[in-house]
């Protein structure tokens, strides 16, 4: 029998992403399920809402409470959260390509948690080529060659494939999980997604 599995699609821009990204494989490691790491942009997906950037900008009182909210989650989980160093939302194109090649080599989930620590409680700018290698040395890879590899035509198709099957699929916002056709969106319904995996 297959082990039951569940579907974790983040974008590194997304603030409530961070928490989810920290806890949910310890998570899914006791119940017994496994995950897969689906990287994706918001940016399209807001435009196909007709937003033209994320709804935390657009309405300044939801994106107040939304940080204040994250501050909360982030002590109950004795995590550091600190205001990314540049104004919302954060580029994360080069991360979430080089997170597809991470996939296909076995650390996309270690690289994926430190792009969110460098983001989120680091204060760095998570564009720079440089933040980014120092993450891939941290973890052991050649920056060189994932950044080769993140540029080759095929991997910029891969994410736009994830994008676009995100939109199809009915995902508006990250982080948000999938179990089959089922959609659960937020960091708190993380729990609900991997019970909804075991049944």
């Amino acid at each position: 029998m297959n082990k039951p599995a569940i579907e974790f699609w983040y974008e590194f821009a997304s603030t409530y992403s961070y928490p989810a990204s920290m806890r949910i494989a310890d998570l899914a490691q006791v119940a017994g399920v496994a995950v897969q790491w689906r990287p994706f942009l918001l940016g399209p997906v807001f435009k196909a809402q007709g937003w033209h950037t994320s709804p935390f900008v657009i309405y300044p009182a939801k994106g107040r409470y939304m940080f204040r909210d994250v501050e909360r989650i982030c002590e109950s989980q004795d995590l550091k959260f600190k205001l990314p160093p540049l104004e919302p939302p954060q580029n994360g194109l080069k991360a979430a390509r080089l997170a597809l090649v991470g996939e296909r080599a076995g650390w996309i989930a270690d690289f994926s948690r430190r792009v969110y620590i460098a983001n989120f409680a680091e204060q760095k700018d998570i564009s720079s080529d440089v933040i980014l290698t120092e993450i891939l040395r941290n973890i052991g890879v050649e920056p060189a060659t994932a950044f080769a590899a993140s540029n080759l035509p095929e991997n910029k198709e891969g994410l736009r494939k994830n994008t676009e099957e995100a939109i199809a699929r009915g995902i508006f916002g990250a982080p948000s999980f999938t179990v089959g056709d089922e959609l659960f969106w937020g960091n708190d319904r993380l729990e609900q997604a991997i019970a909804w995996a075991k049944k």
